[in-house]
This record gives structure tokens, sequence and C-alpha cells, in this order.
């Protein structure tokens, strides 16, 4: 069976990292890449430099990664439905929800893949966390915890901290859980004279009782990226820089206390840092990709979920705008 041919919208800094990617996914060929401001990085490496994605689309691809700016997210993915292009796209799915549903439902009804880039979902120790919450070894999910902070990147102009960053958040908790959103509170702040937020705290509740908190922001010193998991056994740790995983676990005690003998508590009992298998997760989401093109499995992130995710960050700055809570 031969290759299947692959495009790349958008050679900035991200659009470098998903050529050097594809080119190494056994069965992927790259044969075009397009941006209208040329190769600032030199990806393409002989290939020709298409000026838009109607040239790109002309060079016969089976499927296409499209890293190009959020507000350019529409124009291209329904272009490349319209030619039968299955498409990667970077995260968030668009600009807002509408044009989200306008990608989901053009590639929907060709019959296509459409998947959204939300790497999170690959990092191994999240991966490994998640078959662990299947297995049941937290006992009942109380809570879902995340931080991602760190210093503003200039990569990043044409949307704020929420859809950029927060976005994982909201996707990784819905995923980790497989439960949707019900409600979300939140606050925002622009500290750094930008157009948009710059940090942001929301929480929130999921279908299933669960409690949500995230802390996402561009004016921290150090980098940090944390998924604390609470349940009744105790508590996962996930540091997706690093990829470790790490469970706490409830060290409960009995007290003779007669009159506190109803009040039950827990304390810190033993530490396990679990030895992980640790694959770049960039390149774990183009295999899923391409094997979701191939109908071999369904491991993607669907534009169907990027949906979801996007109309929770507009849910968090639309409670950020109004100060009341949002339901979904």
């Amino acid at each position: 069976m031969a290759n299947l041919r692959a495009g790349l919208i958008g050679l900035g800094m991200m659009g470098r990292h998903h050529a050097r990617v594809i080119r190494e996914v056994d069965g992927v060929d790259l044969v075009a890449v397009a941006d209208s401001f040329g190769d600032p990085h030199g990806v393409a490496d002989g290939l020709k430099v298409c000026a838009d994605v109607d040239e790109l689309i002309a060079q016969g691809v089976d499927m296409a990664v499209v890293a190009v700016p959020t507000v350019l997210h529409e124009e291209i993915a329904l272009k490349l439905a319209d030619a039968g292009v299955h498409a990667l796209i970077e995260k968030p799915i668009a600009n807002d929800s509408a044009a989200g549903t306008r990608i989901a439902d053009a590639f929907e009804a060709k019959g296509l893949v459409g998947a959204v880039g939300h790497i999170e979902r690959f990092n191994p120790a999240l991966q490994n966390l998640r078959e662990r919450l299947e297995a049941g070894e937290l006992g009942d999910v109380y809570q879902i915890s995340t931080r991602r902070q760190g210093p503003f990147p200039a990569r990043i102009a044409d949307v704020g901290v929420v859809k950029d960053l927060a976005t994982h958040d909201i996707d990784l908790t819905a995923w980790l859980s497989q439960s949707g959103y019900k409600d979300v509170f939140a606050r925002t702040t622009s500290r750094s004279g930008r157009q948009h937020e710059d940090m942001v705290s929301a929480i929130g509740h999921l279908a299933d009782g669960i409690i949500t908190n995230h802390t996402v922001n561009w004016l921290s010193p150090f980098k940090e990226r944390t998924t604390v998991v609470l349940g009744e056994r105790g508590a996962f740790v996930a540091d997706t820089i690093s990829a470790d995983l790490t469970f706490i676990e409830n060290g409960t005690f009995q007290t003779e206390w007669e009159s506190m003998a109803a009040f039950r508590g827990v304390a810190e009992g033993s530490s396990t840092r679990f030895a992980l298998a640790k694959r770049e997760p960039l390149k774990m989401e183009h295999e899923a990709f391409r094997d979701a093109v191939l109908g071999k499995s369904q491991r993607i992130v669907t534009l169907a979920e990027g949906l979801a995710t996007l109309r929770v960050a507009e849910a968090v700055l639309t409670s950020a705008a109004t100060g009341k809570v949002v339901q979904l």
C-alpha cells in the first residue's frame, strides 16, 4: 500500500515541529507545505513552498495539518473538506464555536477524518493516568485541578490565554473523567497590556459531579504544567513537562476518641512514582491521525470534542465578563 500523502499549512513555530514529526511517521510522506509568509525555519527541505491552501491541495494530498493562526482555521479547513482532504487542525478548532460548527459539519458531510491538536491527551503521564482511572484505582473521583502557567510566548497574537492554553486543561479534564462540563465560573485579567486576557482562574462542575479548578496564565516567571486528580483513595499528580505520574495514597487512620469517631479523615500515605515509557506526544498524535485516516482506530480528538472544548472556553470568557456562573 502506498504511503499517505501529507501536506502542512503553516510553517511557524508549531509548523516546524509538525514537519519534523510527519517525516518520522511510518506510512506517511510529507509532499507539500504552504505558508503565505514563506519558510522562516527552513522546514521545506527541498519541497516547494506553496503560497496558499489551494496550491497545496493541487499537489494531490490525502491529509493535511493546519498550523496557522486560529482566525484562519475555518477558511482553510472548509477548503480542505471541499477537496476531500482529511485534516488535523491545531487547537482550538476555530476562533469561535459558530465557525467550529461549520468545520465539523463540513467534514461530517464528506465522511472525512477531522482531528483537533489537543496534544496533552497524548502525554505519557496523562495516558497512563487515564488507564488507571478507568481501572478504578482511585475509586470515586472528587476533583480535577490543573495549573498551567509560565512566561508569555511570543508566538501567540490572535487569542488570549483561555483559548490558547486553558483549552488544553478543559479537554484533558473532560477526557480523563469521561464527563462533560455542567457549569463554569471564572475571573480573567490582562496585566501585560495586550488586547486579550493573560490570566484566568476558573472553577466548575462536570456532569458527573466532579469539581474542576483551573489556574492558567502567561505571567509566571516559572513554567508549570500540573494535573491533580483527587479521589477516594488518594491523589494522582501528573507533571506533563517531565511526563511523570505520581500516586499519593490516603493513609487512613482510626481514632479511639468516641466523640470524633464519626468523622473520617485521611493522612498522607505512601507515594509511588511510576516508571513510564516516554514517547513524544506529537508523534503519538500524528500516529493516531494516520491510523484514523486508514480506518484502523479512533484515538484522535474528534472535531466534535474540539468543538465542545471551545464552547466551554467561550463560557469561561462569558462568565468572566458577566461575573455569573454559566451553564452548559
